[in-house]
């Protein structure tokens, strides 16, 4: 090949590229389509968030954060990682739906599902490297600091495996994009296998999130410390995986429409209506779970406490009532009313999840001691993690088939 093939073939493929990146326009277009109001909140977010993540890693965890030797968790973990990690059950729930137990009418919402429960753990990890005082040391816990006897090696472990069996799942939708035709066949080949990997990875790892705090009875509140607690973490991520499927597929449809096929935008509301009655029942099974676990251990007592009312605020407003709002939604036949029950389900995950971590976990320390409210730096850090997240995953939308079909891509 002489010098002048090479260099045809350089300025074709920088031409792919571009047009790919750009999604078919020139930069002075492009650019003038990033000005949106959402883009601009966007980057006020991270001019004030990304300085303050150099400081936190400059300066050290102090510098940003209440934590301490005796309250060290924050908003961190219990949002981005004991948040995030159910919600992000998505590719989970809905690809075992879909290729294991034969739902092929879910078909339309299978990859948003598992983009945005790669991303989600993505993300989490993300979290967790700001809230270890020694991020560089994040593999420890997997070769060198604890045994195969402990829940951190598991967590450690399942995770670190599952993010790469969720980027298989989700490779052929990047390798359609790409137009990678012949790798594309062998990512398809291995969906089954990579799916059923993750039911034996998620299973356990939802779980032992849970079997985490059972280390700790004597700093948990009793309402919330239970030995039904891996099986009501696991059980609680089903439900919210359902319930964040509906909030991102609305969301895209809301915003996103040009990024969309008509087949996901036809079908949506119908597969709405089935995922509320999934997350409904769940809800169900969790909200009785809850209970059980507080007869279990005879704490019904503690419910008359202000720690108890805060706790059925919990159990009845985030999970009884998006159970029967979502329960109305799909009886009804109200695609907007089983919308509302899943993003109130959403949000309810994340207030289990704060509770657990940060409001019942040393709730017996003094006051001073107990920062359950975070500085504004640790809230400006999660908003900006969470504003990159919102960003790559619309960028990813945008342009990879992922809420619409490829047209020469039509058998996965």
């Amino acid at each position: 090949m002489n010098h002048h093939e090479t260099a045809v073939k350089t300025d074709n493929f920088r031409a792919w590229f571009m047009d790919k990146l750009l999604m078919g326009m020139d930069w002075p277009d492009y650019m003038r389509q990033l000005i949106t109001p959402f883009n601009i909140i966007a980057a006020i977010i991270l001019s004030i968030g990304l300085p303050l993540i150099a400081i936190r890693f400059i300066y050290g965890l102090a510098s940003v954060t209440h934590a301490s030797q005796d309250y060290p968790w924050g908003i961190f973990l219990g949002w981005g990682l004991f948040g995030g990690v159910p919600l992000s059950a998505t590719g989970f729930v809905l690809a075992t739906a879909y290729y294991i137990f034969g739902f092929k009418k879910y078909k339309p919402l299978v990859r948003l599902a598992v983009l945005a429960g790669f991303l989600g753990y993505l993300f989490a990890v993300i979290y967790l490297l700001c809230d270890l005082g020694r991020p560089w040391r994040i593999y420890y816990p997997m070769i060198i600091g604890f045994g195969t006897a402990s829940v951190l090696f598991l967590v450690a472990w399942h995770v670190a495996t599952y993010l790469t069996v969720q980027f298989l799942e989700f490779s052929p939708a990047i390798l359609e994009w790409l137009q990678s035709k012949r790798i594309r066949k062998w990512a398809l080949s291995i969906t089954i296998a990579m799916t059923i990997a993750g039911i034996i990875l998620s299973t356990l790892h939802q779980s032992a999130l849970g079997a985490m705090f059972l280390l700790a009875p004597g700093k948990m509140h009793p309402l919330w410390y239970s030995s039904y607690l891996p099986v009501l973490f696991l059980c609680s991520s089903i439900y919210a995986a359902l319930s964040m499927v509906i909030v991102v597929s609305t969301l895209a449809a809301r915003f996103l429409k040009k990024a969309a096929d008509q087949t996901f935008l036809s079908n949506l509301n119908p597969l709405t209506l089935g995922l509320g009655r999934g997350a409904s029942l769940t809800m169900y099974v969790y909200f009785v779970l809850k209970l059980i676990s507080v007869a279990h251990d005879n704490n019904w007592a503690l419910l008359a406490t202000p720690y108890g009312q805060w706790f059925l605020l919990e159990i009845v407003g985030f999970v009884l009532l998006p159970a029967l709002i979502l329960s109305l939604g799909v009886k009804t036949g109200r695609v907007g009313i089983v919308r509302l029950g899943a993003f109130a389900g959403a949000l309810g995950i994340v207030v289990n999840r704060i509770n657990v971590s940060m409001v019942a976990l040393n709730w017996n320390l003094p006051d001073h001691l107990h920062h359950i409210v975070p500085p504004w730096q640790e809230v400006a850090i999660v908003l900006a993690i969470a504003t990159i997240h919102v960003l790559v995953f619309r960028w990813i939308l945008m342009r990879m088939p992922v809420i619409r079909e490829a047209p020469e891509y039509t058998d996965h």
